[in-house]
């Protein structure tokens, strides 16, 4: 069962048996390359796990795919969005669109969704420049993180609870909510065959972004959110896992110990860092300070934005932990290390 990534020029769609098949979609202009929809079947029809970007070339490669499989998008009875994130609703509404498909999404990123559309552009800009502001990024690099958002997706016609088994005839495929990534992302388990699409809960070879946005709330933990969610994958045992990128592979309750591994370490080398430095930090200054798949100096501005975010969820997550204390009351906000 298990592949390797391929450069998108080298997918190919693939039955994986029990009736699932998988068709690669394209995310132009995305180091990602491709988002892996899934296939379920279905005596009424087939179920979507996600759908793709939105775009003339995801939506050719979606169609073409399932026609290359054996079936017609016009078919598709159902599409279940893992989390509203434009590389996996976007394409929800078109499929809608074509062939009169539900859409189905957990109520936590539905409620999202739906604020998403109700957000004007200016308002956008207004809240990019005084989240960038409050973290501590100085004028000229808030202007160059700032950027327009994608559309917002279709709002879904069905929302999910953690334990929901989506209207699959024939088929188990029951929801497992795994925040963090988003607060309504989830799993989809297929109980018929031991098998789990992760979304990006869980991946091969890389790490989902878990950030918080404002940088600076302090009225939730993603970053908790999603080691518990991860305890929570690897208590149902060694499932295949068909993740929404890279490639699929065995064990998920192994890949799930292993990621949060991962982040222990990170808050622990977090923590020293600024147990090294007394005086309160910025989010900027300590996102400027943690280590990236290369120097902060050469992230473009939008990943230094996404930089931050996982910065500012790492320090929620200490602070919560007792590690570090906010100064309150002050812009920008700062964090310093408290005494073991």
């Amino acid at each position: 069962m298990k592949t390797r990534r391929r450069p998108y020029t080298e997918q190919r769609p693939q039955e994986l048996g029990g009736g699932v098949w998988s068709v690669p979609v394209p995310i132009p202009g995305n180091p990602l390359g491709y988002t892996l929809v899934y296939a379920v079947e279905s005596p009424q029809g087939p179920v979507l796990v996600d759908a793709g970007w939105n775009h003339p070339e995801a939506w050719e490669a979606l169609s073409g795919g399932l026609a290359a499989l054996g079936m017609d998008v016009v078919s598709v009875r159902g599409v279940v969005v893992t989390h509203f994130h434009p590389d996996h609703a976007g394409l929800a509404g078109q499929v809608r669109e074509a062939s009169g498909a539900w859409i189905a999404m957990h109520e936590d990123d539905a409620a999202l969704v739906k604020l998403m559309n109700e957000y004007a552009g200016d308002a956008h800009d207004t809240f990019q420049s005084d989240m960038l502001r409050r973290a501590g990024a100085d004028p000229g690099e808030a202007r160059e993180v700032m950027g327009g958002r994608p559309a917002p997706p279709a709002q879904p016609d069905r929302e999910l609870r953690d334990g929901d088994l989506v209207d699959l005839p024939g088929r188990r495929l029951r929801a497992v909510h795994t925040p963090g990534h988003t607060p309504g992302h989830i799993c989809l388990h297929l109980e018929d065959a031991d098998r789990l699409f992760t979304g990006d809960h869980v991946l091969p070879g890389i790490t989902p972004h878990v950030g918080i946005y404002p940088y600076d709330r302090d009225d939730v933990d993603p970053l908790g959110d999603f080691l518990r969610s991860l305890d929570r994958v690897a208590g149902l045992g060694p499932l295949d896992a068909l993740p929404a990128h890279e490639w699929t592979f065995p064990d998920v309750a192994a890949r799930a110990a292993e990621i949060r591994d991962h982040h222990e370490e990170k808050l622990q080398r977090l923590r020293a860092l600024l147990a090294e430095r007394p005086e309160p930090l910025t989010i900027w200054e300590v996102a400027a300070m943690m280590t990236w798949n290369r120097p902060w100096d050469e992230l473009a501005p939008m990943l230094r934005g996404m930089a931050a975010g996982e910065a500012a969820a790492h320090l929620r997550t200490l602070e919560v932990q007792g590690h570090v204390r906010r100064h309150a009351g002050v812009e920008p906000v700062r964090f310093q290390a408290l005494d073991s």
